[in-house]
């Protein structure tokens, strides 16, 4: 049986999580592991669509709609775990989304890929904006490391810091999707023919994400009874576990992208996945928090600001010449695994 027939067949584990938390009503820790395990080929089947439409849109957008249907799942997690009253789950999970994008991801697609060339400005761009964005967390961070980081003031003081993000994030990306598009247009690609229309791809993503947002609220509530079973961090297990469970899509349509030789596809989704996060999600999530209640105050800890600020500006030193290697993503994993063990030390806040 081929790998691409063991990844439909496992679609069938998404009605499995739902018949086992309403009908069978299973212990939360098997939920979890079984959440878990059916993500993975939801987020194959996005990286299959967005390949497709990547075939009628051009890398940079096909990238950026990877991004955008991926990151989906992600700001549903938060805005339960936000609701749930855990605001260290979120932090730590839009923490782990910016870092493993930019390391795991892409170093997963060095990897697995081709040595190549790729969209230097693009990338650098996306990379920047992650910079920026870690700057502009420094506001209400700073005072939330001295008294009580939850404090309503903080969730004030967050508002401009979001909004301002959000207005840079959507000028420069309206921007920088433009030039993919005349790119594109002046490349005179032609669609082979042979792949899915851009409105069969543009649905799947849809229905794919739908069903990774609902696996993913079943992952989410699920957290705390599986982190005490397996006596790990409430932090560790959103700012590594969730978080890469969170951004399956990426991480699987990067790496199945990248095995196809289709780098500069490959390496737009893993980092724009990883400003979007930043730039959009954080952003969006603090401001819809007052909404969903309570107000979510993005004072993130020093560890996490250190590791989405040194990851952009190792990653933009990495890919400064335009072109990747094969070794160059063995090093971005293992600067990843460096932080991981980091968060594990750290602990909770």
């Amino acid at each position: 049986m081929g790998a691409r027939t063991i990844l439909w067949a496992s679609l069938a584990l998404a009605p499995v999580v739902f018949l086992l938390k309403w009908v069978f009503d299973v212990g939360d820790s098997v939920l979890f592991v079984v959440a878990a395990l059916a993500l993975v080929p939801l987020a194959w089947l996005i990286g299959e669509a967005t390949e497709h439409a990547g075939e009628h849109t051009g890398p940079g957008i096909g990238g950026f709609l990877n991004a955008t249907f991926g990151n989906a799942p992600e700001l549903i997690i938060a805005l339960i775990a936000v609701n749930s009253g855990l605001p260290n789950v979120v932090r730590g999970s839009l923490t782990g989304s910016v870092v493993s994008n930019i390391l795991l991801v892409l170093g997963a697609a060095l990897f697995f890929g081709r040595d190549g060339t790729i969209d230097r400005r693009s990338l650098l761009l996306q990379l920047g904006l992650v910079t920026l964005a870690t700057f502009a967390f420094l506001i209400p961070s700073i005072p939330g490391w001295h008294g009580d980081p939850e404090r309503h003031s903080l969730a004030i003081l967050t508002i401009p810091v979001a909004v301002v993000l959000l207005l840079i994030y959507l000028a420069l990306i309206a921007d920088n999707l433009r030039r993919h598009r005349r790119l594109h247009t002046e490349s005179d690609y032609e669609p082979s023919g042979e792949g899915w229309s851009l409105t069969l791809s543009l649905g799947t993503l849809a229905v794919a994400t739908l069903a990774t947002a609902l696996v993913s609220e079943v992952l989410v509530h699920a957290l705390d009874h599986f982190a005490e079973t397996v006596n790990l961090s409430e932090f560790f297990i959103s700012v590594v576990i969730v978080a890469i469970v969170g951004n399956a899509a990426e991480h699987g349509g990067a790496i199945v992208i990248a095995r196809r030789g289709k780098m500069r596809l490959a390496t737009e989704i893993a980092i724009s996945s990883s400003a979007q996060v930043a730039m959009l999600v954080a952003p969006a999530v603090a401001l819809l928090s007052f909404v969903v209640r309570p107000p979510l105050p993005l004072t993130f800890r020093p560890i996490e600001l250190i590791a989405m600020g040194a990851s952009a500006v190792f990653v933009g030193i990495v890919i400064r010449d335009g072109r990747v290697r094969r070794w160059e993503g063995v090093m971005l994993i293992t600067v990843y695994a460096a932080f991981a063990l980091a968060f594990l030390i750290v602990g909770d806040r």
